[in-house]
């Protein structure tokens, strides 16, 4: 089976930089393209108006070198538009003029094109009948611009205007072959081509360069990531050189995930093998009291009696711890806590009269503020309840003194406090006290029946409602433990009328 590592390295055609490369090589190519067409069409267009404007010049000259002649009659204009357009040889980068009049000649610079009776030797028979028909065609009225084929010459833009010439209308006309626009044109697209061929290698080596730039932060991440999946959460991204960047912000919180998540598996491990003592315990004196229990060829009632009051507390025992684990188990989720409103001072009196039954200690209750407390009734109900056990726990049966201080505190907030005359806390363990199934007194925890957890809820249940719990010294040199809760909203004083005198 290949190794993942080997999968996180990103050298095939399809990784990231690849991808990038080609989106940044496909955009330049695209507005290449675009740049080279717009600039094509605005080239031609612009030499084809440059065009039409040289042909409009052309035909107002001829119109105005012959309308002084219309009053001597058709035949003396016809020669002297033959003379003007011979003045004016055609080639194939000059202009075509010529003059169609009824009754005469076509009257051209290159009478070839218009197909008026002239033969060329050196041509067949075939040709020279085509291109009698195509200069019959241009002899046929187009008024205004036109784009025609002219044999020999190609495309010729055509421009033909009507004028009054001696005895009848007559049509003048000139004509540029657009040779030259085609030419311009393949000039442009060969530079166009040329220079797209370099820039767009150009900008492949940049973009894959910067795409290795980009990327290469996310193939460390990626091959630390194919380390951790492997079991080994001890790699860490490099974050050299990537000071300010958005991958620097990336690469410190992958980091900071993975010193969570190994803090995590860590106490996981931690907290399995403490469960896994914890469990371990009174399965063992289950199995000692029934060992000793089979032991006895005849047991009497009293062997029996004994052997079940110490199975039935290691069940308890067992059965709590478990309670505890799911409790802490559906901390995490989003409805382990249902908010409503609770009138605090009775709900508070009444928790607290209950508790003072189930052990014999001196139970006191502070004042209580009176006002609604936004929080999830029987969560808190557990919370203060473990407050009430954990000093149980610690104090001696009989005197010990376990009391409840309720207080409201700035913005909102509301403190239960449970105090004891109990050893106390070290201070190095007020905090380790909130971990899971951690005692300062193994001992008399086990022998209580404590299960280790009850602090751990209590600050999971603070926690949930956006809380606090913390631990410090009572007065009197025992425990302090805090549950502190937001969401507190205190009564109204009673407004007193004001007694007119």
């Amino acid at each position: 089976m290949p190794s993942p590592r080997g999968k996180t390295r990103l050298r095939l055609p399809g990784s990231l930089r690849w991808r990038l490369t080609a989106f940044v090589a496909g955009v330049m190519l695209a507005s290449a393209a675009l740049a080279s067409v717009v600039i094509y069409l605005e080239t031609g267009a612009r030499l084809q108006s440059e065009i039409d404007h040289d042909l409009r010049g052309d035909v107002t000259q001829l119109r105005a070198a012959l309308l002084p002649l219309a009053d001597r009659g058709s035949r003396a204009v016809h020669a002297a538009a033959q003379r003007y357009v011979n003045l004016q040889s055609f080639t194939t980068t000059s202009r075509l003029l010529f003059v169609l009049m009824p009754g005469y000649p076509p009257v051209s610079n290159h009478p070839e094109v218009l197909g008026a009776g002239v033969i060329d030797d050196g041509e067949d028979a075939t040709v020279q009948q085509a291109e009698n028909r195509a200069g019959a065609a241009l002899r046929r009225p187009h008024i205004g611009y036109s784009t025609q084929h002219v044999p020999d010459v190609g495309k010729v833009r055509v421009l033909q205007t009507p004028a009054l010439l001696g005895a009848g209308p007559a049509i003048i006309g000139a004509g540029e072959p657009l040779a030259g626009v085609r030419a311009a044109r393949q000039q442009i697209l060969r530079a166009f081509v040329v220079v797209a061929a370099l820039s767009l290698l150009l900008v492949v080596i940049a973009a894959f360069l910067a795409g290795t730039s980009v990327t290469a932060p996310l193939r460390r991440m990626a091959a630390v990531a194919a380390l951790v999946d492997e079991g080994d959460l001890e790699p860490r991204i490099d974050t050299h050189g990537l000071n300010g960047s958005e991958m620097r912000v990336l690469a410190d919180a992958f980091n900071h995930m993975l010193d969570r998540l190994a803090a995590a598996f860590e106490g996981q491990r931690g907290f399995i093998a403490d469960a896994s003592h914890e469990l371990r315990t009174p399965l063992t004196v289950i199995r000692g009291q029934l060992e000793v229990l089979a032991a006895i060829d005849h047991p009497t009632d009293e062997d029996v009696a004994t052997a079940d009051r110490q199975v039935q507390a290691e069940v308890t025992r067992m059965t709590r711890l478990v309670d505890d684990l799911l409790v802490l188990a559906a901390a995490g989720q989003v409805d382990f806590v249902t908010p409503e409103s609770i009138e605090l001072r009775p709900f508070v009196t009444e928790l607290w009269d209950g508790l003072s039954l189930i052990a014999d200690r001196r139970f006191e209750l502070g004042e209580v503020p009176e006002g609604v407390l936004r929080a999830d009734p029987d969560r808190l109900a557990q919370g203060v309840r473990n407050l009430a056990r954990n000093a149980i726990e610690h104090t001696a049966s009989g005197t010990g003194l376990v009391r409840l201080e309720v207080a409201s505190l700035p913005g909102g907030r509301m403190a239960f406090a449970v105090l004891d005359d109990g050893p106390g806390i070290p201070l190095n363990e007020r905090e380790r006290v909130f971990e899971r199934l951690y005692r300062t007194d193994h001992a008399r925890a086990r022998k209580s029946g404590g299960s280790g957890l009850g602090l751990a809820i209590v600050r999971a249940i603070a926690g949930a409602h956006g809380g606090t719990a913390s631990a410090g010294e009572a007065p009197g040199g025992g425990a302090r433990v805090e549950l502190v809760l937001p969401g507190f909203t205190p009564a109204r004083a009673p407004r007193i009328p004001l007694v007119a005198r």
